[in-house]
């Protein structure tokens, strides 16, 4: 009798077990049904990603179904679209607000933020018939007219082949004010001087870019350029240059010294980009100089060089525009910068590799800035000082003497190797290299399109030391790793020995970009970082303001923001998806994937 019923509650328990098997079934394919639901421009991209997580290699890693949904759901704040008026807002470089500031040395033209009173509290808009880029090499050439509706620069500049007009299309030729033949000549010019092909020269900055053809035709020869020009100073050329899928930013060389570390360039450009460089007793080659490593060069196309052939175009006598050019190389000695070429309207200086090179005279009308702060850069104000050559502790730590690239890439920087890096050491750089090698294979399993090309402009909000973007390299895409100001560490430095491109920014304010410049954003522990900074709100808005439709957010920090995250950007109509680490959800830190839907 006791056998019997215990076979009973067997058979009971057994079909019980396969109701509850099957309710949850159907629960979860139900609730699989509704997080692939929805409208919207990104759908087809969030679906995508979606689908291509690869469960069978990670099978737990969703953090969703190890959590209820009551666990992190709030009634989230609706975010409604801003007027169309802000179709192109950038909040730190607004029209109205610059004309308020003195419009010497160009201070208007530099960032003035928005109160907290002051700002947006709505998501920027796209203009009417807004396309998603071409993938690159394509989006160098051909630009929807819809993304940047301004037809300004095809008649200002016709005669230099910056941009044509043809139907719903802006082509781009490649050429420029210096090179309306195109960028590649004029490339092949510099490269007869400086040695482009051998990956000696990795990292480039344009100053006064136009559309940035310079940095666009750069690229294929294994150069990284940023580019930069002031707000609407020719109309839009930033935002042409970032729809092309070429680095820029905003800036302008006025008071403030440029958001970069010293050494950081291989090689600065100014073609006719409209700088008096003698002012301010030289002032902003000095800031040229900070910037330029040891062994870079310098390259001036334009006033005042070629003096003769152009002083009746430019509307200065010849004796006033010969003495800037021997101002010029009067400053060029001073910074021991060493005349390489001059020819027609290119001329090329080498800044001198070390400190022992160096032979210039003593001169008491210049001082030589405090070497503790040549990396000082975020809201400094622009010196007229020379910045000393890097303290070493052996010639191989002399930054001129840095690696070809791609080697330079994965090689520790020797500043590094020696312990002179303060707060950075070779064990340190080396497992950050290991551990996010992992962490990008991971994010390939989650989202293939990581893989695919689909992300040509690529952000980093918290870079560290740049080892996300190295471990993406090589391909198509370009990384903007920004290295917040309130880091512990100042390690935009490494980055750059690396070969790779960046900035310093505070994110509790602006970037100094136009809505819509990015395709991918990363954000690995920035909530973190700005606990008690500034308003997490703040921060979801401009990431949406500079995100492209169809643009994707990867999120990695503690699940107590990511949760927070989740239930504010739900307001902001983003698609998103919780995952665990990618060593199991035992691990606090989790992964939130949000694709912009319109």
């Amino acid at each position: 009798m006791g056998s019997k019923m215990n076979s009973n509650g067997f058979r009971f328990r057994k079909v019980i077990m396969i109701v509850i098997v099957v309710g949850l079934c159907c629960f979860f394919y139900v609730l699989g049904a509704w997080q692939r639901s929805g409208v919207g421009r990104g759908d087809s991209i969030a679906l995508q990603i979606t689908k291509e997580t690869e469960c069978g290699i990670m099978p737990n890693l969703n953090f969703e179904t190890h959590h209820s949904k009551d666990h992190y759901a709030s009634k989230a704040k609706a975010f409604e679209p801003c007027d169309v008026q802000y179709t192109d807002y950038t909040p730190c470089q607004d029209q109205k607000r610059s004309m308020t500031f003195p419009r010497e040395n160009m201070a208007y033209r530099e960032r003035h933020c928005p109160s907290k009173e002051e700002k947006l509290r709505c998501l920027i808009p796209a203009p009417k018939g807004y396309m998603v880029p071409f993938p690159w090499p394509k989006s160098r050439d051909v630009v929807p007219y819809a993304n940047v509706p301004y037809k300004s620069l095809t008649i200002e500049k016709a005669d230099q082949n910056w941009v044509q007009l043809e139907g719903n299309m802006f082509k781009f030729p490649g050429g420029g004010t210096m090179f309306p033949q195109g960028a590649d000549a004029y490339i092949d010019v510099l490269a007869s001087v400086i040695p482009i092909a051998d990956g000696m020269v990795r990292t480039a900055l344009d100053i006064g870019c136009g559309v940035a053809s310079w940095g666009a035709y750069l690229f294929k020869r294994n150069v990284l350029t940023i580019s930069f020009a002031p707000r609407d100073s020719h109309e839009a050329q930033v935002q042409f240059a970032l729809e092309r899928g070429v680095p820029a930013f905003i800036g302008v060389l006025g008071t403030m010294r440029l958001p970069f570390p010293s050494a950081a360039f291989d090689m600065v450009h100014c073609s006719l980009c409209l700088i008096q460089w003698t002012s301010n007793a030289g002032m902003y080659m000095m800031e040229v100089d900070r910037i330029l490593r040891p062994g870079g060069y310098w390259i001036l196309s334009g006033f005042p060089i070629n003096w003769k052939a152009h002083s009746k175009t430019w509307e200065r006598s010849e004796s006033e525009i010969q003495k800037e050019q021997r101002r010029i190389e009067e400053l060029a000695y001073l910074l021991c910068w060493k005349k390489m070429y001059e020819k027609g309207d290119i001329a090329i200086w080498r800044k001198t590799i070390d400190g022992n090179s160096c032979q210039r005279k003593n001169d008491s009308s210049v001082s030589m800035c405090k070497y503790d702060e040549a990396d000082n850069a975020w809201n400094k104000k622009m010196q007229v000082c020379i910045t000393p050559f890097p303290s070493v502790k052996s010639p191989d730590e002399v930054v001129g003497k840095l690696k070809r690239f791609p080697d330079r890439l994965f090689t520790v920087p020797p500043m590094v190797a020696s312990g002179s890096y303060l707060g950075v050491t070779q064990e340190s750089y080396e497992e950050d290299k290991r551990l996010w090698d992992k962490h990008v294979k991971a994010y390939t399993k989650m989202n293939k399109l990581i893989s695919s090309g689909r992300y040509r402009n690529i952000m980093d909000m918290n870079a560290g030391y740049g080892s996300f973007a190295a471990a993406l390299e090589p391909s198509n895409s370009w990384v903007m790793n920004v290295v917040p100001t309130i880091s512990m560490s100042n390690t935009l430095g490494i980055i750059y020995k690396r070969g790779l491109i960046g900035i310093y920014h505070d994110w509790c304010e602006a970037f100094s970009t136009y809505p819509r410049s990015y395709d991918l954003i990363h954000a690995n522990g920035v909530f973190s970082l700005y606990q008690n900074k500034c308003d997490m709100e703040d921060i979801l808005l401009e990431m949406d303001r500079i995100l492209r439709p169809e643009g994707t957010i990867i999120f990695r920090d503690t699940v107590e923001f990511m949760v927070k995250v989740k239930v504010m950007a739900t307001g902001m109509r983003w698609k998103m998806r919780m995952m665990d680490h990618e060593d199991g959800p035992l691990v606090p830190e989790k992964i939130l994937i949000a694709v912009k839907t319109y």
